[in-house]
């Protein structure tokens, strides 16, 4: 797999006309090397060539961590005493980088690594690589498919459980909180993201945070939320009614669960990213929320809540078995309500498969 994975590394930096790629912690690493690394005030860089192992100049902390993984790596690591510059000239002087195009992530690496390899490569052009690389983690194996399973299994179970448990005056946070708890009680790891509660008004805000809210009688309640398991996220939105719903919820309503099927119903392979982003928008345009629906009609899930490819208007990238992504289409209307429904597809080799299945009929709760 190791060498699968630093083959494929090594024909991304080819086909981009790199001479070698420059990766922080982040999800790329994380899947190359097998350590989730993070983001610290100290700089950890780990310089991917086409012709030889990797090299990476790390602090000294976790040289023990790296060493031990079965990835083939040369380290150089820094002290906190010495400082981090010395190890960057040693590694830099070896792979001989000055005056190269490296390949950077872009949306990962921050100011303090990008002037690092500005200072110790002078004339290398850092050349933003999020796109190219993104086919590396693209297209998700047996056993990836089998972690995305389990995260989403245990997502859903924990809604199971807390719908159960929700109650007029009972606030968006301490929902949260119980949804957090509910994942962990099953098995989950990491959250991929801050889970999102809303209710009422609030709904309508598609990226919101929970707060003190009280949710009332006859209003919506969404819930956006994810665990992982061996790094993998699940990401699913259901959105409920407290109580009796009006009629305006259940239209609105009604009409994204139509998005949603006619999103998931044009996904297979050998079709456009954007088809399925226009199946879905189509439903919602036509039954006159068009202006209301805000954003893409997904994105990519793995190793990252937001990964690629993007199900959206432009993205004419070709759906292949193993890509798995969201289709969650959505209607806010600001300052009354808002409705998203996202599930979780994987392309097969004949169609697609939903892999969430929790129901999503409208369902009245807390009552």
């Amino acid at each position: 797999m190791t060498h699968r994975r630093l083959q494929k590394m090594a024909e991304i930096i080819a086909a981009a006309n790199l001479d070698a790629i420059a990766l922080v912690p982040g999800a790329n690493l994380h899947y190359l090397t097998g350590i989730d690394f993070h983001l610290m005030e100290r700089p950890l860089v780990v310089f991917f060539l086409p012709d030889r192992e990797p090299v990476a100049v790390l602090p000294a902390l976790e040289e023990v961590r790296l060493a031990a993984c079965d990835f083939p790596m040369t380290l150089f690591p820094w002290s906190d005493s010495e400082g981090y510059g010395p190890a960057f000239a040693a590694a830099v002087g070896e792979l001989k980088l000055a005056g190269k195009r490296i390949g950077v992530e872009e949306l990962r690496m921050r100011v303090l690594e990008a002037r690092i390899l500005e200072d110790y490569l002078p004339g290398a052009t850092l050349v933003p690589a999020s796109t190219p690389l993104a086919a590396l983690r693209l297209r998700k194996d047996a056993d990836a498919i089998r972690a995305l399973r389990e995260a989403i299994r245990i997502s859903e179970a924990a809604l199971y459980t807390v719908m159960d448990r929700v109650r007029p005056g009972m606030t968006e946070r301490e929902i949260a909180a119980l949804i957090t708890m509910a994942q962990l009680e099953q098995g989950g790891g990491k959250h991929p993201f801050e889970p999102i509660v809303l209710s009422g008004p609030n709904s309508a805000l598609p990226h919101g945070e929970p707060g003190e809210r009280i949710i009332a009688e006859g209003e919506p309640l969404l819930f956006d939320f994810g665990t992982t398991v061996r790094g993998y996220a699940s990401d699913i939105t259901r959105t409920f009614c407290v109580g009796t719903p009006s009629p305006r919820l259940v239209e609105v309503y009604e009409v994204v669960r139509a998005a949603n099927e006619a999103g998931r119903a044009a996904a297979r392979p050998g079709v456009a990213a954007q088809e399925v982003d226009r199946a879905a928008r189509r439903v919602i345009e036509e039954a006159g929320f068009g202006p209301y629906f805000t954003h893409r009609t997904g994105h990519g899930l793995g190793m990252e809540a937001h990964e690629g490819p993007g199900i959206v208007e432009g993205n004419e990238l070709i759906l292949e078995p193993g890509m798995v992504f969201t289709v969650e289409p959505g209607i806010y209307l600001p300052g009354e309500l808002g409705v998203r429904i996202e599930d979780d597809v994987l392309i097969t080799p004949n169609g697609a498969e939903s892999l969430t299945t929790f129901p999503r009929e409208l369902r009245r709760i807390g009552w």
